[in-house]
C-alpha cells in the first residue's frame, strides 16, 4: 500500500491548490422543509420564524449519519434537528448561531466524536447544557483505525464506512434515545432491529459486490482517506487519497505529483471524486496520470442531498459501492432487500 502521509507545511505550497480543494463553504444552505413522508419531525436550519413550542424532545444530531439513523430510529416521536447539511464538510464546518442556541436547548446531542466535526465539538463541549451528550462514532467503535501522519497517531473517524460500525452506531443511538423518551423504547427496539437486518443484508451484498473486481484492478484512490474502513471490511485495499484523514490537509504540488506517479506505477484504472470536495484537483491528477476519473462522487464524508441514491445511510452504502465496484471494472447487481 502506497503511504501518502505527508502534512501541508506552508501556505506557499497552495499555489496549486488554494480554492480548487476547499470542501465546503463556511456558510451553509439551510434545509428545506421536510416533505410528507420523511419518517422524522425534523427542525429546519435556517432563520425564518420558529414554530410553537413541541411537546415532543430536541434532539440534536451534529452530522448526516447520525441524523439519518436517528431518523429511522424515533420516526415522529422526537423533534430531531441536524446541524451540518447534507453535501457539507463536517471537518471545515462552522457552526451558526442557531447551532449554539439548539445545543444549548437540547435534550440529548449526538456528535460523532473522534474529532470528526471540531468546530461543533468545541461548542458541545463548552455548553451548560446538562443533557446527554454521545460521541455516537466513539462509543459504537471504541477501538478505532489509526495512522501516522507526521510522526503524529491519528484516529480515522470515518467508521460508518463499515457497515457493522453502522449497525453499532444504530444500536447506540437507539439506546441513548431510550433513555430519553423511555415510554418509546419498544418502538425504538424494533425499529432498529429492523434497520440491523437491512444494513447487515447490505454488508454482504458489498463483500460479493467488491469481489466481482478483478484483482489487478481491485485498487482505490480517493480524495482524502475516508475509506480506510471500507477497505479493511470488504477487501480492496487504498493505494492513495490527494489529502489525509481531515480534509483540512490541503495537498502540496509535490503530493499531487507523487500521487500521479504512483498511480502510473501501479496500474490503476479509475480514481474517484468525493461529493463534499471540489472533484477539480482530483480530476487534474487523473489527466496527468492518464486514468479515469469515475462517473459518480462517492459519498466519503456524510450522506447525499435529498433526492440523491446517498440520501439515507443503507443508500450511500450502495450508491459507494456501486460507483466502486463499476469504476473499476466489476460486475454490478443491484441490490434486493430480503
Amino acid at each position: 500500500m502506497i503511504s501518502y502521509k505527508l502534512r501541508l507545511k506552508s501556505l506557499a505550497a497552495l499555489a496549486l491548490t488554494c480554492g480548487v480543494f476547499g470542501c465546503s463553504p463556511t456558510s451553509q444552505t439551510s434545509q428545506s422543509t421536510p416533505t410528507p413522508g420523511d419518517n422524522a419531525s425534523v427542525i429546519q436550519t435556517g432563520t425564518s420564524p420558529a414554530p410553537e413550542a413541541s411537546s415532543k424532545p430536541l434532539v440534536v444530531a451534529t452530522n448526516t449519519i447520525a441524523c439519518g439513523l436517528t431518523k429511522e430510529i424515533a420516526g415522529d416521536t422526537i423533534d430531531l434537528k441536524c446541524l451540518i447539511d447534507p453535501g457539507s464538510d463536517p471537518h471545515v464546518y462552522q457552526p451558526k448561531p442557531e447551532d449554539s442556541k439548539a445545543i444549548e436547548q437540547a435534550k440529548l446531542i449526538l456528535y460523532g466524536g473522534y474529532d470528526f466535526e471540531p468546530g461543533l465539538i468545541k461548542l458541545i463541549k463548552a455548553t451548560s447544557n446538562s443533557a446527554p451528550k454521545v460521541a455516537v462514532n466513539e462509543v459504537a467503535v471504541p477501538q478505532p483505525q489509526q495512522f501516522d501522519e507526521d510522526g503524529k497517531t491519528v484516529t480515522d473517524p470515518h467508521v460508518w464506512q463499515n457497515a457493522q460500525n453502522g449497525i453499532a452506531i444504530a444500536q447506540t443511538i437507539s439506546q441513548e434515545l431510550a433513555k430519553v423518551v423511555p415510554n418509546n423504547a419498544a418502538t425504538y427496539t424494533s425499529n432498529t432491529q429492523k434497520l440491523t437486518n437491512e444494513i447487515s443484508q447490505i454488508d454482504t451484498w458489498i463483500k460479493s459486490e467488491i469481489a466481482t473486481i478483478p484483482p489487478k484492478q481491485r485498487k482505490l484512490v480517493t480524495t482524502h482517506d475516508a475509506f480506510g474502513y471500507y477497505s479493511k471490511a470488504y477487501g480492496i485495499p487504498v493505494e492513495g487519497a490527494l489529502g489525509g484523514i481531515s480534509t483540512e490537509e490541503a495537498p502540496t504540488a509535490a503530493r499531487v505529483g507523487a500521487l500521479s506517479k504512483d498511480i502510473k506505477k501501479e496500474g490503476v484504472p479509475t480514481i474517484f471524486a468525493e461529493t463534499t470536495i471540489n472533484p477539480r484537483l482530483i480530476t487534474a491528477v487523473a489527466k496527468e496520470a492518464k486514468v479515469k476519473v469515475a462517473k459518480e462522487e462517492l459519498f466519503a464524508d456524510g450522506l447525499g442531498e435529498k433526492g440523491t441514491e446517498g440520501e439515507t445511510y443503507q443508500g450511500m452504502l450502495i450508491a459507494n459501492t456501486r460507483t466502486i465496484v463499476e469504476g473499476l471494472g466489476g460486475k454490478y447487481t443491484e441490490f434486493k432487500p430480503k
